[in-house]
């Protein structure tokens, strides 16, 4: 599988090359565009689907022109392949799907789960369905070996069902596509899960959701609502904690965008955009369209405010977080999942904790 490697150019702009077929330019305000979820990671590392952008790219690798360059937040699909073919040298104008928002990541989820779906299973065979799950649509199911499934429903009318190398659904969990469960994932005990729903690399999930996108190594292991939602990677969501993603009113959304400090029209439904590192209480209750920053410790009464910033301490956003307790938490975290704190990522998160304090 071919690997994306990253560089800054002088200008402050981000390239990922594809063994120099492709060339994706990320620049600060694509990164910008998409907060809290290009904070710590490249744009091309982002979950759309069960893939990751750069996971897409490598996969379609073998059809990729040379000397393509791309904004990094295209979507790679095989409608776009599709274009370049036949656009070869007259150089046509191209028809991009990207992700321009944070809250596209759910809305654009459905899609995405299922042209990965046929992406990944072209040419492969899946995995037997154990007797003892009850299936609609099987031939929409696509199992990775290593897979424990056990006792549950799996509804793949509604969509197709990719369940990921070592990943785990427990008995009694109830589950309608489009859906995908990324490796080393779990799906507890009677969970109820609606399409479009990714539950990222070795993330556990309960309770009841409904199209979210989880990117990985995150925690929603109990009782409680999760829907609309977008969760960035080593979150946490105590037992109890539901989201809102309609207002009373049933007027349009609108969600708080810090780099442009300003609310943004999102549409009728939108929940919880949480980013990387950041954990609530048990029985928090996240507003409509509530965006929680990098770092944070979510904790207080009531439902909480729209924004919580980056290492917040508590959702009123006027205490921050001790930046030395912040590194210990999350480094016992990820030893929970037998992971070890970087020192890169300490710089990272260390950058954007200064920023905040300007």
């Amino acid at each position: 599988m071919a690997i994306l490697s990253l560089s800054c150019s002088q200008e402050g702009d981000f390239y990922l090359d594809l063994f120099m077929e492709v060339q994706l330019i990320e620049d600060l305000a694509i990164k910008n565009a998409l907060y809290p979820f290009a904070e710590i990671r490249a744009v091309a590392d982002i979950r759309l689907g069960i893939l990751t952008l750069r996971e897409k790219w490598s996969l379609y690798k073998d059809r990729i022109p040379a000397s393509l360059s791309l904004p990094a937040n295209t979507i790679p699909s095989v409608k776009l392949l599709d274009q370049l073919e036949i656009a070869g040298d007259k150089g046509g104008k191209l028809s991009l799907d990207s992700l321009t928002r944070p809250w596209e990541i759910f809305e654009k989820n459905d899609a995405a789960i299922r042209d990965d779906f046929e992406l990944i299973r072209a040419g492969r065979k899946s995995a037997p369905i154990p007797e003892t799950v009850q299936t609609i649509s099987s031939d929409n199911i696509f199992i990775e070996e290593g897979a424990v499934i056990s006792h549950c429903i799996l509804n793949a009318a509604t969509g197709p069902i990719y369940i990921g190398r070592n990943a785990q659904i427990m008995e009694g969990a109830t589950i309608r596509g489009p859906f995908a469960l990324c490796e080393g994932a779990v799906v507890k005990m009677g969970a109820r899960i609606y399409g479009a729903t990714t539950v990222g690399p070795y993330s556990v999930v309960g309770g009841e959701i409904k199209n979210v996108v989880i990117f990985g190594y995150s925690n929603k292991a109990h009782d409680g609502y999760l829907g609309d939602s977008v969760i960035g990677e080593w979150c946490n969501l105590g037992a109890g904690t539901s989201n809102s993603n309609i207002r009373n009113t049933a007027s349009d959304v609108k969600l708080w965008h810090q780099p442009e400090l300003k609310f943004l029209e999102v549409g009728l439904k939108c929940g919880l955009m949480m980013g990387d590192y950041s954990r609530s209480a048990i029985n928090t209750s996240f507003n409509t369209a509530t965006v929680v920053g990098v770092g944070a410790h979510v904790f207080g009464n009531g439902l909480t405010p729209k924004y919580i910033p980056d290492f917040s301490w508590g959702i009123e956003g006027n205490l921050s977080y001790d930046f030395e307790k912040a590194i210990i938490d999350i480094t016992n975290w990820k030893k929970l999942k037998n992971k070890n704190l970087s020192e890169h990522e300490m710089q990272t998160l260390k950058t954007i904790f200064d920023r905040k304090k300007k």
